[in-house]
């Protein structure tokens, strides 16, 4: 639960996606007359259709070589896009503050060994004895450094090497769940005066074959020719995956106007849940959750930055909760125009919205014909997520003039 106390701001802004790297890039998506193409690749990893990741040279935020050699393309996007945010917030240079800043991360697995992955499956369709098959090439194949490589806290890890972050430092797995549950963690230690400022966000690749194998073992991914995200049905599959990542710097008001910092919005609520989507339970708890964050509201003067995953069903649901919920605002679905992201999801639809709230016009709809535009700037913005699998989550952020 969130705690009562200090208000806690949006002061930097990190953010890479297949539709460019930084804040700026960003920035003009959203205040576009119109809709931009999504960036996709369907050729690489046919038939599915994926967000690619945007040309990025790595040295403008990890300039030492070694490092950058060190790392998988996962925790590479992760410490560049943690640095814009440190640069973003005027934090970068200031050792002192980073020294005593808190980091939280949503991370997903980390590399895995594809060429023994193949030879596992491939010797696996001639043989019976698979849990045999099994222990004999992890023993016999991997290297042993490719254990190292799997720590999902190794993306922390790299961004305390580094940008010298080296506050308190905690990694949260989980899919979706994990980037809201890294969010309300850092909003609830903020408010409650445990922390006065922590480096918050995930990253995504989706352009690695496990990744694919896994969910699309699910029956999960869209396959063959691309459909506009409203349109996919049971049959052709649901999610592009997207690459990307966003961090936030989020500060207590006080260490905030303290050191003179651009402020954002004002992150008022984050809360997540979990259990079963069975009849009409998801929508039982996204209610709830609703109750908490935004109670009475109509959603008049709101945008709401969706995290729906494009599984029709599952999409189509929250979609209709959100409609009748909010029935006054305007919403943005971001995995029509970014692809869905796992664990970076709900970081990317904070650092948007936090973006959405500080520019002077009316949002850009992400998709046209679908969601009706902005005739002024939010005042207010939701951000949601409904995982793939589990996981809800929905969080408030509010310019800090209202």
């Amino acid at each position: 639960m969130n705690q009562p106390g200090h208000q806690v701001v949006v002061t930097g802004v990190g953010i890479v996606t297949s539709l460019g790297v930084g804040r700026a890039a960003h920035q003009a998506v959203l205040s576009a007359s119109q809709a931009p193409a999504p960036v996709t690749d369907s050729e690489q990893f046919a038939p599915y259709t994926i967000h690619p990741l945007p040309e990025i040279d790595w040295s403008q935020q990890i300039p030492r070589r070694g490092d950058q050699r060190q790392m998988e393309n996962w925790q590479r996007l992760g410490v560049f896009t943690a640095g814009l945010a440190l640069d973003d917030a005027g934090l970068k240079d200031d050792a002192e503050r980073c020294a005593s800043m808190d980091m939280i991360v949503a991370a997903g697995g980390g590399e895995r060994d594809v060429t023994v992955d193949t030879l596992i499956v491939e010797e696996a369709r001639s043989r019976n004895d698979r849990e045999v098959l099994l222990n004999e090439k992890l023993t016999t194949e991997l290297r042993p450094t490719l254990f190292l490589a799997q720590l999902s806290n190794l993306l922390a890890g790299n961004i305390s090497i580094v940008h010298k972050v080296t506050g308190s430092s905690r990694t949260f797995m989980g899919e979706e769940g994990a980037g809201v549950s890294a969010f309300e963690t850092a909003h609830a230690r903020i408010a409650a005066g445990q922390s006065t400022h922590c480096l918050v966000g995930g990253a995504f690749i989706s352009e690695r074959f496990d990744i694919l194998l896994v969910v699309d073992a699910m029956g999960l991914l869209q396959s063959g020719e691309t459909r506009p995200f409203w349109s996919r049905t049971e049959e052709t599959g649901g999610i592009n995956l997207g690459t990307g990542s966003a961090f936030l710097v989020l500060e207590s008001l006080e260490h905030a106007e303290a050191r003179g910092a651009t402020i954002y919005a004002r992150l008022d609520s984050v809360i997540g849940d979990r259990g079963s989507r069975e009849a009409d339970r998801l929508e039982q708890r996204m209610a709830d959750l609703a109750d908490q964050v935004a109670p009475g509201a109509t959603g008049a003067g709101t945008l709401i930055v969706s995290g729906a995953t494009g599984i029709p069903g599952l999409s189509a649901r929250e979609r209709d909760f959100l409609a009748g919920r909010f029935p006054e605002a305007s919403t943005c679905s971001q995995a029509a125009l970014l692809g869905h992201c796992i664990e970076a999801q709900f970081p990317i639809g904070m650092a948007l919205a936090s973006l959405a709230i500080a520019q002077d016009g009316a949002v850009c709809p992400f998709t046209d014909g679908t969601n009706a535009p902005m005739n002024a700037a939010p005042a207010t913005a939701l951000v949601t997520t409904v995982g793939h699998q589990r996981g809800e989550g929905l969080a408030r952020l509010s310019a800090l003039r209202s």
